[in-house]
């Protein structure tokens, strides 16, 4: 049920913390991998890991804010891998400024990458998956912040739920098609573009808020994401904004 033999994945962002983990989890379910991002060192440091645990990685360097250069990933992939089955947005940029003091130029920045990346890499590759036949699986990387917002990241936040918004519309649009759109929505995963506004008060409240009283781990992404692009694990489900959260969402006072 959970077998990905034979299917092609992109992983965009997967360089990162927690899109390296996806994309390994795919490749471990048998999947081949595609890694796309800006930084060809990191995103080739990622598919060695793959390979060296048997699976099979390629890295593709692409801005996912720029239509053409996904478009120019995409045939790369093709003409390794032949098909797409499952896409994997995991593009991620966040900041504390506070409200008053953000600039219109860090809004765009913060948005382009969040949300923009999710647009244009749906549009590029999905049209793909919708062309082949066969159906396909978009994966979308929300958070806790989409809804409701979380104090400190005021534009993150408002583009975690534009991310909520596109991957329902998406959902819809795509069924048709036997293309499912759904989102993933993790807790608290330290990475890179959230260590900066964890200071210690903000832990205690985000331990006070999550019932397992710990974060998460990047490994528990896997099981959720293979899940998500397995035709036969996750075959009625569409538009679902899957929670990976310790129970954050749950927690009122």
């Amino acid at each position: 049920m959970f077998n990905l033999k034979n299917t092609v994945s992109v992983v965009i962002g997967g360089n990162g913390v927690l899109g390296s983990a996806m994309a390994a989890a795919l490749a471990e379910a048998g999947s081949k991998v595609a890694i796309v991002g800006r930084n060809m060192e990191k995103a080739g440091l990622v598919c060695g890991e793959i390979e060296r645990g048997g699976g099979s990685a390629i890295p593709v360097q692409a801005d996912a804010t720029k239509k053409e250069e996904l478009e120019s990933a995409l045939n790369k992939v093709l003409e390794w891998g032949g098909r797409i089955d499952t896409l994997v947005n995991a593009s991620g940029t966040n900041s504390p400024t506070p409200f008053f003091e953000l600039e219109m130029e860090e809004w765009d920045r913060i948005m382009d990458v969040n949300l923009k990346s999710v647009v244009l890499a749906s549009q590029v590759f999905g049209k793909r998956m919708i062309e082949q036949g066969g159906g396909g699986s978009i994966i979308n990387i929300s958070s806790v912040s989409s809804e409701p917002p979380l104090s400190r990241v005021f534009t993150y936040s408002a583009s975690k739920a534009g991310v909520n918004s596109v991957t329902q519309f998406l959902a819809r649009e795509f069924a048709p098609h036997h293309v499912r759109v759904n989102a993933i929505i993790p807790g608290f995963f330290p990475a890179e573009q959230n260590k900066k506004i964890l200071s210690p008060d903000r832990i205690e409240s985000i331990m006070r808020h999550t019932p397992m009283n710990r974060f998460g781990t990047p490994e528990e992404l896997k099981g959720t994401v293979v899940y998500l692009a397995s035709p036969k694990a996750s075959s009625f489900v569409t538009g679902a904004l899957l929670r990976v959260d310790g129970g954050f969402g749950a927690m009122t006072i």
